[in-house]
């Protein structure tokens, strides 16, 4: 689909996801004079308010995460007028007449859908039964979109009756990252690049999202899913899949997501016989971050609980490109950092000329957070006359991508992920047989830490995971990019 929507129906609108994104993304955009003229913005949720409460909480999310200078009022109040609000409890199937009322036409419609996954069912039903999921309808889906393989099918059972694929478009917001992005181009529009990235040019690749924080009021959650469900199984091996994914023919979203798909499906399956080798569970216990006491996992939830907090992984893509190389994961929460790189690491030359020299490997680092940044370390001849011989310096090369594009604004993530569906470009989507190979893999782990009796192993917060995180790579010689 490529016409724009005219009318845009945002689920759970009150919510911490739409004051701190979308909401401010949807501004940016319109600020920018990025949005349809006559687009208008139906916002949905349990709450019990009007359209002019609505518009107040949206000013306040304005003030509190758009920059002042930013804030033109005129540019604020054409937005709020975009606005409309209907409360609806999706269990209530009568409500929904009332929603398609205000939205009106439905021959150019996006809806967003960002809700409990045990109301995706009815929320479906009930947009189907108001004709609010006709041929000019397309959804937008937030996670998760499951539990495991099977609750996931069924989901997308459920939305596939009413939205078919060609209109269904399955967020991860880490694809709307520039630096996600960057990585297509640093690949696909150079020719440095792609002649190396392969098992001939690279050792290994280290892919990790660290996170400082603790629940952070998301214990029910967060503790039905744990670390391996809820950052692995979407966000990491998306990232995966970019890194490994052969050359598309085109941009465009056919030929993106097949090369995915083929990542995705040629994941060696981690299992019962492999998964003290190749995963780590761990659970934060007390320490400290930044300096400052905080609880343990078990303390901080009110009850013991055998959910992980860490997961470390040593993946292999079983195909010619990629023989023999690993790919290490590692994702936690009450790490050191907040952090979100990859980290390309290419073969270390054949043979050195320059005696005890040590010389280090070269290697490719892209931060998507908290900073966004290319970097590239090379090897280089140190200052001096060198009389016993040249002294060689790893030099990093740097990009940042705020200096280098000083006069273009950062964006959201989710400013491109929303403008791409109000246009209908599923490029950065991703597509149901994805979904369902990531998941086939993360169930394959969990039947294996299952049948193996793989425990999570304590570690102190502020730390980088159990120490078996760290012999994870350390048996093959690698060290964590630290």
């Amino acid at each position: 689909m490529s016409q724009p929507c005219s009318n845009l129906l945002l689920f759970g609108a009150t919510g911490d996801l739409s004051k701190r994104m979308l909401l401010p993304s949807l501004f940016g955009l319109d600020a920018d004079g990025l949005l349809p003229d006559g687009l208008r913005i139906v916002a949905t949720a349990r709450s019990d308010m009007d359209t002019a409460a609505f518009r107040t909480l949206a000013a306040e999310a304005l003030t509190q995460f758009i920059e002042t200078e930013r804030r033109v009022p005129a540019t604020v109040a054409r937005f709020l007028g975009r606005l409309a609000y209907v409360p609806l409890d999706a269990n209530q199937p009568d409500g929904f007449a009332a929603l398609a009322e205000a939205v009106g036409d439905t021959s150019n419609l996006a809806i967003f859908l960002s809700t409990a996954p045990s109301l995706f069912g009815p929320t479906i039903a009930g947009l189907a039964g108001a004709g609010l999921a006709g041929p000019g309808a397309r959804l937008a889906l937030e996670k998760p979109l499951g539990s495991d393989l099977a609750s996931s099918r069924a989901i997308n059972d459920a939305v596939a009756a009413a939205y078919p694929e060609s209109r269904t478009f399955r967020i991860d917001h880490y694809l709307g990252k520039e630096t996600v992005q960057n990585l297509l181009a640093l690949r696909f529009g150079n020719a440095l690049f792609e002649p190396l990235w392969n098992a001939a040019g690279i050792d290994h690749v280290q892919i990790t999202i660290a996170e400082t924080v603790g629940l952070e009021g998301r214990a029910g959650y967060y503790d039905g899913m744990g670390a391996l469900r809820d950052m692995v199984q979407n966000h990491m091996l998306q990232l995966l899949a970019l890194v490994a994914m052969e050359p598309p023919a085109r941009f465009d979203p056919t030929s993106v997501r097949d090369e995915k798909v083929k990542v995705l499906r040629s994941l060696r399956p981690i299992d019962a016989a492999s998964v003290d080798a190749c995963s780590v569970r761990g659970q934060y216990g007390p320490g400290a971050i930044g300096g400052q006491p905080v609880k343990g996992y078990a303390e901080e939830l009110g009850q013991a609980s055998g959910i992980e907090t860490f997961v470390a992984l040593k993946a292999h893509v079983d195909n010619w490109r990629w023989k023999g190389v690993p790919f290490y994961l590692r994702t936690g929460k009450r790490l050191p950092e907040r952090l979100s790189e990859i980290v390309i690491q290419f073969k270390a030359v054949p043979h050195s000329m320059f005696g005890e020299a040590p010389l280090k490997p070269n290697k490719l680092i892209l931060s998507l957070q908290p900073d966004e940044n290319i970097g590239l370390t090379l090897m280089a001849k140190a200052p001096g006359l060198d009389r016993d011989g040249l002294r060689l310096r790893e030099v990093p090369l740097d990009i940042g991508i705020n200096n280098a594009f000083a006069d273009v604004r950062r964006r959201i993530a989710y400013e491109r992920l929303l403008l791409d569906l109000i246009e209908g470009k599923q490029t950065l989507f991703v597509r149901r047989d994805e979904v369902e190979a990531q998941w086939t893999w993360i169930d394959a782990i969990r039947a294996g830490w299952d049948r193996a009796g793989v425990t999570a192993k304590p570690y102190a917060a502020g730390n980088w995971g159990p120490s078996a995180a760290i012999a994870l790579t350390e048996r093959d010689g690698v060290s964590w990019h630290d």
